[in-house]
């Protein structure tokens, strides 16, 4: 049994390009240790991403949909049924001392669900973010009582604050008991409000111009093919200027991710700690000329950065063992001691990926990609054209998701880089992309393949999207 000390840091939205922002990130936990260069999330959007992430459990189970309470975000239903079986729960048990710190869950600490009073089971120290992201003017739950916030940047800034909270959790750590703490920053979510003294950094960067940027989304699901392609100028503009803004506010995660370190090199925990750098999902900024969102099967809505160093782990690796985020979970747990025989996830740890020196095990061939779309019932007043059943139409008219933007993906990795889709819509929409021979996902494939490859991977999609616990890790 390893009884380390783990830390998780949980950043919003991140991709890596060769050109990042997370320098200190990068050299202090990727090339301390391994970077996995084909990690994904089950869902490309923040609730339930983030409810997989805590359960281990693909979105068909957890059933957490989006990011509103009637969508089991953070919900009453949410606390009864699943919160008594995430991981935290589990790491109590092996007596873990758990500290959280952050964004939990969209809807946490709505008056319908519980308020500021709840807090989930399984966490010791409790400092979590009462709804979405902000970086001023906010309210915590403390432990159960409210803790309202301002605008001073050296009291308030939230990013900042998580790290504080981080660095006085650890001077009441009982010395003979692992820890366990999560940190969630809201960078580099909307607003995008950088600290002080990073607000004129990367003054000439832009969002990427390759791949599928400015690209027409033709021979796909109908909400691609509506925007105006190309975009307008006021698009673009408005589209690295939220690129440039969020690349400014992670350089306060840099060094909250430096100071972090730094801490634990001095406590002389460092090299007993596994530290988790990750994300909830993907992004994109111009993307077959959808100006900025997530939400679509894409690569790079669903594809998350992971970065992972600790004891038994080589340094300067890269692995392209596939890893989702409902793999978390059961890692940390394996990590801990926990019989995961006993536990009831859909996901598997990949600390035989990582440290094989630790653990025997083996990689998943494919998985799943699923994803519920909203859309307002009545049309946007400032979009009356476009009528009701679409969500997020901005800027410029232009919807990131819909109704019937509900979607479930199989991707395969092992034998061949493909990934095949079917949206619930009256179209009965497919969508089947080579990545080996077509990496930015250009042209659907679906007309040109063998009628035998579609029929088995529709088979494995039935089986993933009905699967549950070893059902998830043995589909063939």
């Amino acid at each position: 049994m390893m009884h380390h000390a783990d830390t998780i840091a949980i950043s919003l939205s991140v991709i890596f390009y060769p050109q990042t922002p997370m320098k200190k990130t990068k050299e202090l936990i990727g090339d301390a240790g391994v970077t996995f260069s084909n990690a994904f999330t089950a869902t490309p959007l923040c609730c339930p991403s983030r409810s997989s992430i805590l359960t281990g459990k693909y979105p068909h189970n957890h059933l957490v949909r989006n990011n509103s309470i009637s969508g089991n975000c953070s919900s009453t239903a949410w606390q009864k049924e699943a919160e008594p079986f995430a991981f935290p729960v589990y790491l109590n048990k092996m007596r873990y001392q758990t500290f959280y710190g952050g964004k939990y869950l969209n809807q946490y600490g709505s008056k319908d669900a519980g308020g500021v009073g709840h807090v989930p089971p399984g966490w010791d120290q409790w400092h979590a973010l009462v709804g979405n992201s902000k970086y001023y003017n906010y309210t915590l739950s403390v432990n159960g009582k409210e803790e309202n916030h301002g605008d001073n940047y050296e009291k308030d800034y939230l990013t900042d604050l998580a790290l504080k909270i981080y660095l006085t959790c650890i001077l009441i750590l009982y010395p003979n008991h692992p820890f366990f703490m999560m940190l969630c920053p809201p960078s580099p979510h909307s607003p995008w409000t950088a600290a002080p003294q990073y607000q004129q950094s990367f003054s000439d960067v832009k969002a990427p111009r390759d791949g599928s940027f400015n690209m027409p989304g033709k021979d796909k699901h109908w909400l691609l093919r509506q925007p105006a392609n190309p975009m307008p100028n006021s698009s673009i503009e408005y589209l690295d200027n939220a690129y440039r803004r969020r690349w400014q506010t992670l350089l306060s995660v840099d060094d909250m991710v430096e100071q972090l370190i730094k801490k634990l090199d001095s406590i002389k925990e460092l090299n007993n700690t596994y530290i988790f750098y990750t994300s909830d999902h993907g992004y994109h900024t111009g993307q077959f000329s959808l100006p900025i969102d997530k939400r679509q099967l894409y690569e790079f809505d669903i594809r998350i950065p992971l970065l992972v160093r600790g004891p038994g782990i080589k340094p300067k690796q890269a692995l392209q063992s596939p890893v989702l985020n409902i793999d978390l979970s059961m890692t940390i747990l394996d990590i801990a001691g926990v019989n995961l025989s006993t536990v009831n996830m859909d996901g598997q740890s990949f600390l035989p990926q990582m440290a094989p020196s630790l653990r025997n095990g083996t990689e998943r061939p494919f998985f799943l990609v699923e994803y519920t779309g909203e859309g307002n019932s009545s049309e946007d007043p400032s979009c009356p054209k476009l009528g009701p059943g679409l969500a997020e139409c901005f800027p410029d008219c232009v919807c990131e998701d819909a109704f019937n933007n509900t979607y479930a993906c199989v991707r395969t990795l092992k034998d061949a880089n493909l990934q095949y889709c079917e949206f619930a819509d009256n179209e009965s929409f497919v969508e089947v992309y080579n990545l080996t021979s077509d990496p930015h996902q250009l042209e659907n494939i679906v007309k040109k393949v063998d009628p035998a490859l579609l029929q088995i991977m529709n088979q494995r999609l039935i089986k993933l999207e009905s699967c549950t616990g070893d059902s998830c890790r043995n589909v063939k």
